[in-house]
């Protein structure tokens, strides 16, 4: 585990001490739980009663909040910005073994960077480029002519299908699933005629997709994930998708077939969106929502209602049937009023 001081802290954030700049710090936790040798942060004022009665050796606080404050603090323009950087220092995460295993299959026309480490089980196939210090996980499989860009880490089975490229520096958790065949089909009287999914994936720098989601190849040409996008757990991205750069879709999202998503836009949970249409840059979707028509202009969009006792929900079931006629009674009765 990596100790390092607060004052080594400090200068790692371009931040300030209030405080012993010479207290180790080995660990993050949260005010309630922190104890000796711990940092915590205030970013909620909800919490803020917690704050004189953490056992933490320094939180990390904004100038308005670490005036009264008696302990050691790191004082920072934003504490949640500071937390997330303080964490990924003192990460404990393993690494994987550095080599390939040897229970590991690599095809003979793949390449392998410098630093890689290749776990059980792995299996690479024709023509893949393989970027210095990438990490699979075991388990992983990486479709021919795919490229896995330097740094990236893909954790324990992993799916890559064929001509998938991606980026450096990116992450993707268990049991994703990247470049399977997009849901194209054609009826003819009844019967379902596949469309070979010709397209593949490709995927920016510094993209994080969590545990098992699905991007779909595309038909004729890319489904593209741009630099910076973050994808959560069980994220379905159809073919043909577009989403820009530094867009945050959260769980149990659908992105139907050939929409593109703008940059900087910020998806909740379980929205529902539907296929061929466009959301502009920098809109933000509040969880459940379902967008069926482009979206234009940037601001905040919902359409779920939330949950209510369900006898009121049937009854007022019946009166949105109603409504169609309830509009048409009204303007009858606006009409023989003008006249």
């Amino acid at each position: 585990m990596q100790a390092v001081t607060l004052q080594q802290l400090a200068e790692h954030l371009g931040a300030t001490v209030k405080g012993d700049e010479s207290i180790v710090i080995s660990a993050v936790a949260t005010l309630a739980d922190a104890v000796e040798g711990q940092i915590t942060f205030l970013a909620n004022s909800k919490y803020r009663s917690q704050l004189e009665a953490t056992k933490a050796s320094a939180v990390l606080l904004t100038e308005a909040d670490a005036q009264g404050f008696a302990g050691n603090a790191i004082i920072a323009k934003d504490p949640y910005v500071a937390f997330a950087k303080v964490t990924q220092l003192l990460d404990t995460t393993p690494d994987e073994e550095s080599g390939i295993h040897p229970s590991a299959v690599i095809h003979a026309t793949a390449q392998v960077g410098a630093g890689a480490a290749i776990a059980a089980n792995v299996v690479v196939g024709a023509n893949v480029i393989i970027g210095e210090n990438v990490q699979l996980g075991a388990g992983t499989v990486i479709g021919n002519d795919s490229i896995i860009g330097s740094n990236t880490r893909l954790w324990a089975n992993v799916t890559v299908y064929h001509d998938v490229h991606m980026g450096q520096d990116c992450l993707v958790q268990s049991g994703t699933v990247i470049g399977s065949d997009g849901f194209g089909y054609a009826n003819e009287q009844g019967q379902w005629i596949k469309i070979p999914q010709i397209g593949g994936v490709r995927i920016g720098d510094r993209v994080e997709i969590g545990a098992c989601a699905s991007i779909d190849r595309g038909a004729l040409s890319h489904t593209e994930i741009h630099d910076g996008v973050i994808l959560d757990n069980q994220v379905q991205i159809a073919h043909n998708v577009v989403i820009g750069q530094n867009t945050a879709i959260a769980g149990a999202t659908v992105v139907a077939g050939s929409t593109t998503i703008g940059k900087y836009c910020v998806i909740g949970g379980g929205c529902c969106i539907s296929g061929h249409l466009t959301i502009t840059d920098g809109v933000h979707v509040t969880g459940s929502t379902n967008i069926t028509h482009a979206v234009r202009e940037k601001g905040v969009y919902s359409s779920a209602t939330v949950a209510t006792d369900n006898k009121l929900w049937r009854r007022n079931t019946v009166r949105l049937r109603q409504l169609d006629d309830l509009f048409t009674r009204v303007k009858t009765i606006e009409k023989s009023l003008k006249d």
